[in-house]
């Protein structure tokens, strides 16, 4: 599995998800900045992988980033079978906090885009109290609604004049992945799909124990917080993963070691 960047990946169902660490993924994006590539990625869980089975386009957006981390626990593990032992887990908070840290000695220039007001004031307020050096030169909260091609071009025109190197994109799967392909060619800087990280680093939303993550059952804990709003997600995503994993495993399994072997070439 090689991406145009050179980084292996092995395919889940239909989404080639990248074979980096976590410390890979900082070093690669770092990378980008630095020789100032325009660029996006990717936060996936398993929704991200089934939705893209679904959706041809959504399919085509995953599969375009520079880098799909591997977010869900059962992502790592599939991963771990297609023979990347050392892979671990690569989730949009400590993908974030990671990046806001070394902000805070590179100096990077960082956007928040997404969330609500209170949301971006509150995130900018705590991520300058953990690392007084970072430097956040812009935020936005888009309406919730469809914007048109006038309010997208400002936008796009906001973030450029900060000459931000990383962006943080804070709209919900699928629709932040959606939006840094659309915008792929107008985005200049890294631009990073965190989903509800914003949430979880300002305390909105809780992070299960540990033991819930080590066993890939942060989505339970989820449900357990929210049930109203997350039941329906889980009762059709959880088993028709599974399904489709089992289902393209072996194919997929073979596809990976050939082009592995590629790769080595």
């Amino acid at each position: 599995m090689v991406l145009k960047q050179n980084i292996r990946y092995g395919r889940i169902i239909k989404t080639n998800i990248s074979a980096l660490t976590f410390e890979q993924t900082i070093e690669t994006i770092e990378d980008w900045v630095s020789n100032k590539k325009n660029n996006y990625v990717c936060v996936c869980n398993t929704h991200s992988v089934v939705t893209a089975s679904n959706d041809s386009f959504f399919e085509k957006v995953l599969n375009n980033a520079g880098i799909c981390t591997a977010d869900g626990m059962p992502l790592v593990w599939a991963l771990k079978l297609y023979g990347y032992r050392n892979q671990n887990r690569v989730d949009g908070p400590n993908l974030m906090l990671k990046l806001c840290e070394r902000s805070n000695i590179e100096g990077y220039k960082l956007f928040l885009l997404g969330g609500t007001n209170e949301t971006l004031i509150k995130l900018e307020n705590k991520i300058n109290k953990r690392y007084s050096k970072v430097n956040i030169v812009g935020k936005y909260s888009p309406p919730f609604r469809k914007l048109n091609n006038q309010e997208e071009d400002k936008i796009v025109e906001m973030i450029n004049a900060t000459n931000a190197d990383i962006i943080f994109v804070s709209l919900g799967c699928p629709k932040q992945e959606k939006w840094m392909y659309n915008h792929r060619n107008d985005i200049k800087g890294v631009m990073l799909g965190v989903g509800a990280a914003f949430e979880y680093i300002i305390g909105n939303i809780k992070r299960p124990p540990k033991i819930f993550q080590f066993l890939g059952l942060e989505w339970a804990f989820r449900m357990l917080c929210e049930p109203r709003r997350l039941w329906k997600r889980y009762a059709y995503n959880n088993p028709v993963f599974v399904f489709k994993f089992l289902k393209t495993y072996k194919k997929n399994k073979t596809y990976t070691i050939i082009q592995n072997n590629l790769f080595d070439k």
